[in-house]
């Protein structure tokens, strides 16, 4: 079971990393964070998209996702929905007076809860990553390697345990910009315009995606 060949394993893994290294909203939602809250509220928000993508997997495995790829009212209802939750998340940011759109006050703690929870609903109302698992993840199916749904299911985690060794130190170099932003009205001014703008932007993509 799980009997692959070394060129299997490396065209797969160098497809994950690059997967893990394109822009989208997944790191930009993780960056921002860590760069508008520091370091805790990076991982809050990693761990929450790394959630919502275990979910993705889970779904693709079980064959779920096929629903998102066959029904034209499915995709567009968890797109409309997901661009909506973007383009508030952006608008927020937007709304900010510099002193950080994600902390509720200056000085409060972080809501690390939240954080996660958005993270999850970012990753989860975003379709085109329901999509992306189903029409990536069978290309690596092999047969006679083990049912389909456990093959699935291995290189879907996989992906997720690339991405631990990619965005965490992420996290950890722009956690190291907190501090001197925080001390910086203006400059976490235009950081939260610029991060609200992506968000937008973002949503106004994936709005205007088709299936």
């Amino acid at each position: 079971m799980f009997d692959y060949t070394l060129a299997h394993w490396l065209t797969f893994l160098s497809a994950a990393v690059l997967l893990n290294l394109s822009p989208g909203p997944d790191i930009a939602f993780i960056l921002g964070h860590t760069i508008s809250s520091g370091t805790r509220s990076g991982f809050a928000a990693l761990f929450g998209i790394w959630s919502g993508a275990c979910i993705h997997v889970g779904m693709a495995a079980a064959g779920l996702s096929a629903i998102l790829a066959t029904s034209a009212l499915a995709f567009s209802l968890v797109k409309w929905v997901g661009a909506a939750y973007l383009i508030w998340l952006g608008i927020q940011a937007l709304r900010s007076k510099g002193e950080s759109a994600w902390i509720k006050e200056a000085g409060a703690p972080l809501p690390w809860a939240r954080l996660y929870r958005q993270g999850v609903m970012v990753s989860l109302l975003n379709p085109k990553v329901a999509i992306f698992f189903l029409a990536f993840l069978p290309q690596f199916v092999v047969h006679g390697a083990g049912p389909a749904w456990a093959q699935l299911l291995l290189h879907g985690s996989l992906i997720i345990v690339v991405a631990a060794f990619i965005e965490p130190p992420l996290i950890l170099v722009g956690g190291r910009l907190a501090s001197s932003l925080r001390n910086n009205r203006r400059l976490g001014l235009w950081l939260d315009r610029g991060l609200g703008t992506i968000f937008v932007a973002l949503g106004l993509r994936l709005a205007t995606s088709s299936q």
